[in-house]
């Protein structure tokens, strides 16, 4: 089965954990931090799109979910 790149972790105290291609990159506290992650992993945030399921993996909610 082949999994997205990038997985946002479900919500938990502290935020969302955030991993990418296997690799703790942070926990987030909203959308952007996300964005910032994915810009330190080498991606340009113009061409990141949070409803990306082919990029994206949202556990336990999507974007609009952070409590």
């Amino acid at each position: 089965m082949e999994h997205s790149p990038v997985v946002v972790h479900p919500p938990s105290q502290g935020g969302r954990r955030v991993t990418v291609r296997g690799q703790d990159v942070g926990r987030a506290l909203r959308p952007a931090d996300v964005v910032e992650f994915l810009r330190r992993a080498g991606m340009n945030p113009d061409d990141v799109d949070l409803d990306d399921a082919g990029l994206i993996e949202w556990r336990g909610g999507g974007p609009e979910v952070w409590a």
